[in-house]
């Protein structure tokens, strides 16, 4: 009995062991798997009451361990901390996230500490600052983004728009922001169109403030309002009916062709200069940004004069070619037509919204600007096209259903202008074909009579044959007078 009860209990011990072998390798094999690598992020926020005082928020992921290098030889190890600066500045704060396997990642976001007074300062000095349009190079513009501003168009103190130069923009530090308009208005066309002002200088009286569907909108004119300023984000915001700095139709979210009360722009920087400082600010909308340089001189002598009137471009060279067009398979796929601006965008070498294997399109992306259009002129250089060799102009076009047709218009428009000598007056001496409305969801060509335009400004009934001075082509999807945006796709522009 003695040896069986011996075997016995070998046995037991020999499976007891064997289990626990088991039991043992399994739960290394789920020790020694690998940590996932952490991912390190993380926001702040500034203390409004306290802009020294700054709370970190992390976001970091699979990580069990955190280092904060607060970028002024202060550190944390706690995963949220709330770290207060000894002097305003610009800091660059790193967050290292580990995980449990000693694998680490890091983040690095550059943080500006400024003091609310200060910042005030610069922008309404002691008592008060005036600030005047720079007068020198391109000083206000607008383009797609902060990256490509003034791309798209922009203004010079070339005499083209001598009144905007006198306009003063006055901030106080009690909170009042004060407009001289000086006696003068300028007439922007997103307003006025139509009217006896539209794109001119005129005399800053309460009658000549009209907007172009008849609506008084003298609140733009010269008057004391209020401001606040963010020095967090660096955002002024304008209290009162009609203030407004930049263009009077620009708000916080898009443009307004009557006065509101309020609006937000953003201040880009300030630089300070022997002699007078140099302040940008900006209207940053969905692929539209607008933006404007304005100058305080401490010593008026340096200031220059403003451009009263314009010097004349010498004249274009002109051309009648036999072949004109753009396919928008590739930027170099055109014949003469190949530099593209405008509000409204053409990405060219777009994947065919029917069949992604076909020949590439253009995707003409229209913007939520008030008017707009995608203009085409010769490249590189532009010239004045003569149009006897064609009959006809034609495009293919691609409508997606997806876009809200209301007020988007389901029509096409060709048309035709002179952007060198009337310069930002092109659209008032246009000529124009304008399509029936189109079928959704299916290309279509459009084809339009040169002979047969369904407007023309200088003169009824006049043709692209009748000008000598044409030095743009002009496509417009979706409408003309609204910031409705869209997606559309275009190909084979193409004059016969």
């Amino acid at each position: 009995m003695k040896n069986i009860k011996s075997k016995q209990n070998k046995l037991q011990v020999f499976m007891l062991m064997a289990a626990f072998a088991i039991f043992s390798f399994v739960s290394c094999s789920k020790d020694d798997d690998p940590a996932e690598d952490p991912i390190a992020t993380f926001q702040y926020e500034i203390n409004e009451d306290n802009p020294l005082e700054v709370k970190f928020m992390n976001f970091s992921l699979n990580a069990e361990t955190y280092f904060w290098d607060f970028g002024d030889e202060n550190s944390s190890t706690v995963e949220n901390p709330t770290h207060e600066y000894e002097v305003y500045g610009t800091y660059e704060v790193t967050l290292t996230a580990t995980n449990a396997d000693g694998v680490s990642s890091s983040f690095s976001e550059t943080i500006e500490l400024q003091d609310p007074d200060e910042a005030l300062a610069l922008i309404a000095g002691e008592t008060s600052k005036t600030w005047r349009l720079y007068r020198e190079g391109a000083v206000l513009g607008v383009g797609p983004d902060k990256e490509g501003a003034r791309t798209w168009w922009a203004l010079e103190n070339d005499g083209s728009r001598p009144c905007v130069f006198y306009h003063e923009f006055t901030f106080h530090r009690n909170g009042d922001f004060v407009f001289d308009d000086k006696g003068v208005f300028w007439g922007e066309v997103a307003i006025f169109a139509g009217t006896d002002v539209n794109e001119t200088c005129f005399e800053a009286i309460p009658s000549n403030m009209f907007n172009s569907d008849g609506v008084d909108v003298s609140a733009f004119l010269g008057g004391t309002h209020a401001f606040e300023f963010d020095s967090g984000t660096n955002m002024i915001t304008l209290n009162g009916n009609g203030a407004w700095m930049g263009m009077p139709q620009l708000g916080t979210t898009g443009e307004s062709i009557v006065p509101v009360d309020t609006k937000s722009f953003k201040i880009e920087s300030i630089e300070q200069h022997e002699g007078y400082d140099l302040m940008i600010i900006a209207y940053s909308y969905a692929d539209l940004y607008w933006d404007f340089t304005y100058a305080h001189y401490h010593d008026p002598s340096l200031e220059p004069d403003v451009v009263d009137e314009q010097d004349e471009d010498p004249p274009l060279e002109t051309i009648t070619p036999t072949e004109l067009g753009h396919t928008f398979e590739s930027d170099d796929s055109f014949d003469y037509l190949g530099a593209i601006m405008g509000a409204s965008i053409i990405n060219t070498g777009a994947d065919d919204p029917e069949d992604a294997d076909a020949t590439n399109v253009g995707e003409f992306i229209r913007t939520d600007a008030q008017y707009q259009e995608a203009i085409l002129r010769v490249y590189p250089d532009p010239k004045n096209i003569l149009f006897d060799n064609f009959t006809t102009v034609s495009v293919d076009v691609y409508l997606p259903s997806s876009n809200d047709y209301d007020p988007l218009t389901e029509k096409v428009i060709i048309g035709f202008g002179n952007m060198h000598d009337d310069g930002g007056n092109w659209w008032q001496n246009l000529i124009q074909h304008e399509s029936d409305e189109l079928a959704l969801d299916e290309w279509v060509t459009v084809t339009f009579e040169l002979d047969s335009p369904t407007y023309s400004g200088e003169e009824d009934g006049q043709t692209v044959y009748d000008r000598d001075n044409l030095d743009m082509v002009f496509i417009q999807i979706g409408g003309t007078d609204h910031t409705s945006e869209g997606v559309f796709y275009i190909r084979n522009l193409i004059f016969e």
